[in-house]
């Protein structure tokens, strides 16, 4: 009975939360409210709230499965390169594909501008929900390029955790500027994005 009560439980989160990315994505998430992310799923406001404490609560649990989903998938492939620009652009590619699986061009461009001033050293004024999940992405960024340390292909004596800070800032504004085109570019983006990293790996090797 208990494991038929948690895949319903799980089915209802999933349900709940498709709901509500269906409805940012189609009026923006400003917009959305959870009285009609409940409607739109078929559950109580109450149930909602259950599940979720506030609806950045259900957007930045998408996004953090997007990014360990990018991360393992990268770390999985270090061994296939070896240059660690092929190995950080692959991960770049899929950090930013999966992203926008989660939200479309059109919801980032909401999102993004308020939080990108508040997302250099000093995180103070970061809404706390948001700093979770970007201070999780960094910690995996962290022990990517620990990989590419331990595979020889960055100096030793690195310092990855700066290192991973630095790439994930840079990526957020790339990630914007991808985003304020209308029709997103994605073979200039790739390529700006790699000479962009490469200037930034000559220090790292």
């Amino acid at each position: 009975m208990s494991g038929l009560r948690e895949q319903q439980k799980a089915l209802r989160r999933r349900t709940i939360s498709q709901s509500a990315l269906t409805l940012f994505a189609h009026q923006g998430f400003q917009a959305t409210t959870m009285e009609q992310i409940a409607r739109t799923a078929a559950v109580s406001v109450p149930t909602v709230f259950a599940y979720f404490g506030s609806k950045q609560e259900i957007l930045l649990e998408k996004l953090h499965a997007a990014d360990r989903r990018a991360i393992a998938e990268a770390r999985e492939r270090i061994a296939q390169y070896a240059n660690p620009l092929d190995a950080i652009c692959d991960f770049q590619r899929r950090l930013t594909e999966y992203a926008f699986e989660v939200m479309p061009p059109a919801l980032w461009r909401e999102i993004l501008p308020p939080l990108l001033p508040l997302l250099g050293p000093d995180q103070s004024a970061l809404p706390e929900a948001y700093k979770r999940v970007n201070d999780a992405l960094v910690q995996e960024l962290t022990l990517l390029l620990g990989d590419l340390c331990s595979a020889g292909l960055l100096r030793a004596t690195l310092d990855i955790e700066y290192a991973a800070f630095m790439l994930n800032d840079y990526g957020h504004l790339q990630l914007l500027r991808l985003c304020t085109q209308s029709e997103p570019d994605k073979q200039t983006f790739w390529a700006d994005t790699r000479r962009s990293t490469a200037f930034m790996l000559s220090g790292m090797q």
